[in-house]
């Protein structure tokens, strides 16, 4: 993602931290980045042990005669079985896709989809409105002085008052000073937003490959069986193909929900990036207006 911050080079000594907001953007992320982590890898350690216990579940024995009665019986069983609970169905299609290839492709959503839940969480947290900053920042400048600025900043979460609260603090530098301030540590901010987004490109990309992999497994396998059984059998090549085909479904599904999410994500930095410029050019000109009434 290309944006006018990172033409700029980061300039040694200007880009800071202010701890005040790095205690509200940082710390609180990555306790949510810890509890969501444990919760996914609680759920996966739940649906794996629910899968393989439906896989090793006994089977009811096969009869070599079947009465007329109980041939009816069985007859209604598919229509019993189309009435199943969602989770179900879910879990027997995952047994049926090979707990092998499946597990990775749950895998691959579970840390995928707990990365996006962690960068909403932050991108929320680093939202702002800029026009009310704006205004207290300049009313405390004006009032004041720029001090009274910085306190301002310093007790607004978001990127947008970090960036102010470095400018702020270099003005006994000169304006030249304060606009490199802004540029260098706009780049530092967005830097930090767009962190984990490489992470979830790539459970993007890996989800549908292993689901593709898992259907050509399977489709060696359904020739296998063909290759062992002497003959062509519509049965062996149906039942093989269609266990090859789910892997395939549940990577193109993983993949499909984490890109939208993953899509929603660069949108949402596309817009707090623009607010970052539009207010460190609202703010030059405040100082601007302010060093002019000196």
């Amino acid at each position: 993602m290309a944006h006018a911050w990172k033409v700029c080079i980061l300039q040694k000594g200007i880009a800071g931290s202010n701890p005040a907001l790095s205690a509200d953007t940082k710390s609180i992320p990555n306790m949510k980045r810890l509890f969501t982590l444990l919760a996914c890898v609680g759920l996966l350690c739940l649906s794996t042990t629910i899968t393989y216990a439906g896989k090793s579940a006994p089977t009811a024995p096969e009869t070599t005669q079947v009465a007329p009665a109980e041939a009816a019986i069985s007859a209604q069983v598919p229509a019993a079985e189309e009435e199943l609970p969602i989770h179900q169905q879910l879990k027997t299609k995952f047994i049926e896709g090979g707990p092998g290839f499946m597990a990775s492709i749950l895998l691959c959503f579970i840390i995928g989809l707990a990365l996006c839940i962690e960068r909403i969480i932050y991108l929320s947290m680093a939202s702002t409105n800029t026009e009310k900053l704006l205004a207290r920042v300049e009313a405390a400048l004006q009032s004041s002085g720029v001090e009274a600025a910085k306190e301002e900043c310093r007790n607004t979460r978001g990127p947008i008052a970090s960036i102010f609260y470095q400018g702020l603090d270099r003005y006994n530098q000169g304006l030249d000073v304060v606009e490199k301030t802004v540029t260098s540590y706009g780049s530092v901010q967005v830097g930090q937003l767009e962190s984990g987004l490489s992470w979830i490109g790539l459970f993007i990309a890996v989800a549908p490959m292993l689901g593709f992999l898992g259907t050509v497994v399977g489709m060696v396998q359904a020739f296998d069986a063909i290759e062992q059984a002497g003959d062509i059998s519509p049965t062996i090549v149906a039942g093989g193909m269609k266990v090859a085909l789910i892997t395939t479904v549940g990577g193109l599904i993983v993949a499909i929900i984490l890109q939208i999410v993953y899509n929603y994500l660069v949108s949402k930095i596309d817009g707090i990036v623009n607010k970052m410029e539009d207010a460190s050019i609202s703010l030059v000109d405040i100082l601007v207006k302010y060093n002019l009434k000196k």
